[in-house]
């Protein structure tokens, strides 16, 4: 059974104070909510980035030495984790075991996957799900929006589009018109190709992992609205059950329809459409809940941006060719957007050198790369982890799950206030609990580290 990451709880509250995008532009300290000691007095208060502001990665305390490389490689004394530690302001290496060998990255792929995206596709993009009128009937269009929820309201972020809004403002034109009885059709045929990816495992369906990848789905394709509320059942056929779930809101505001077959829209008149929330509230959710659906979409829409596929052969060469771009495409091979498969490789080397770009406010629009990595002992997929040690509070890093995987990429201020970026990946690892406790003690090491 495959072991992917997700959340137990997010603290959205020690978000908005500490992590918030758009804060004022002095240095932000953090002062924990929570009781964390022994802490040594060097870590009591950290400078926390606030993404775009360039002036915060430069000329804050002194590069470390070789000491904490010495520490780093004396907690890796069995040589099973490769990694990397760089200084974000110059790009020098302070650590490296390894760091030019591609390993296996799980979900940290998805750093790549949202880089890619809100380079593309920019920040404010939106995914737009459309009712259109074609021959007498209703055609449902599919915008590869998978956050698009069967329900009115919900108590999360980003707040989807709903098929509620949508069928409203359908319901309305078509009584105007005098219909009270309609078919709706369904088109998925945005995206192409597999539902599935490159050496996914059929199980990971049945598992709950990840739902077949549609243009055209409600609720991530699942039971349950968010996959950061814990493990769901994914439908079996996205684009039917969203068209089931659109067809009983037209019905609650006075159109009866019945669900048809798979068509077309194309040539259609529009009726009525929703849009998603914008690509970097996506991204920030992607990496928070380590959300599959949604980056397989962020890859497809890439992929579309470039004039590609929108397949998983299409979106992995559209990531590429924007990383190539940005000079990050050294070190990178995909097969999937969200980092199931076994098959992609990543060297630790590039996943540090695309933090650091994010963080190096030269490109503001990646500053969500940033801002939706969960934060050490208190949200999304760390939410549980450095629990009781000094750096809790002190890390944004996107994990990384799978059978045998285990590995951790973020940023990090040491105790003099000097921004670094890390990855750290154990491929081959007999224990996973074992494995990440290893990882995040070398990232509390870099954090605590007078070097």
């Amino acid at each position: 059974m495959v072991t992917i990451d997700r959340p137990v709880a997010v603290v959205t509250l020690f978000l908005l104070q500490v992590f918030a995008v758009g804060a004022s532009a002095g240095v932000l300290k953090i002062t924990p909510e929570r009781d964390l000691s022994p802490q040594p007095a060097a870590v009591a208060e950290r400078r926390v980035m606030d993404p775009g502001k360039t002036e915060q990665v430069t000329g804050a305390g002194k590069i470390p030495g070789a000491a904490l490389a010495s520490r780093l490689s004396a907690l890796n004394t069995e040589g099973k984790i490769s990694g990397v530690v760089l200084d974000s302001e110059t790009g020098k290496t302070l650590f490296d075991a390894g760091s030019a060998k591609a390993a296996v990255p799980a979900s940290t792929t998805k750093i790549v996957t949202s880089t890619a995206a809100l380079a593309a596709l920019g920040p404010s993009a939106t995914l737009t799900t459309t009712a259109v009128r074609k021959g007498g009937r209703l055609v449902l269009v599919g915008g590869g929006d998978p956050t698009l929820s069967s329900k009115e309201k919900t108590a999360v972020y980003p707040q989807p589009a709903s098929v509620v809004d949508l069928a409203r403002e359908t319901a309305e034109t078509l009584k105007a018109e005098g219909v009270t009885r309609i078919t709706v059709d369904y088109d998925s045929s945005l995206y192409e190709g597999s539902a599935m990816g490159p050496g996914w495992k059929p199980t990971y369906v049945t598992e709950g992992s990840v739902a077949p990848i549609n243009a055209l789905m409600v609720d991530n394709g699942r039971s349950t609205p968010n996959p950061c509320e814990g493990t769901v059942t994914p439908s079996e056929n996205g684009p039917k059950a969203a068209t089931q779930a659109f067809a009983r809101q037209l019905g609650r505001f006075g159109v009866t329809a019945s669900v048809g077959r798979p068509a077309s829209g194309q040539g259609g008149k529009e009726v009525a459409s929703v849009d998603s929330p914008p690509v970097a509230e996506l991204v920030e959710h992607l990496m928070q809940c380590s959300d599959n659906e949604v980056a397989e979409a962020m890859a497809r829409q890439v992929a579309l941006k470039k004039k590609l596929p929108a397949s998983f052969e299409g979106g992995a060469q559209a990531v590429r060719a924007v990383l190539q771009s940005l000079g990050m495409g050294e070190g990178v091979a995909v097969v999937d957007g969200s980092g199931l498969s076994p098959l992609n490789r990543i060297t630790p080397l590039a996943l540090a050198r695309i933090v650091s770009l994010a963080a190096s406010g030269e490109h503001p629009e990646l500053s969500t790369v940033l801002t939706g990595m969960p934060v050490s002992g208190f949200s999304g997929t760390l939410s549980e982890r450095f629990l009781g040690l000094p750096s809790a509070g002190l890390v944004r890093a996107k994990t990384g799950t799978l059978n045998g995987v285990a590995t951790l990429a973020g940023i990090a201020y040491d105790s003099t206030g000097r921004l670094m970026s890390f990855a750290f990946m154990a491929n081959d690892a007999a224990d996973l609990t074992a494995a990440r406790t290893a990882l995040d003690t070398l990232a509390d090491t870099v954090v605590t580290c007078a070097c």
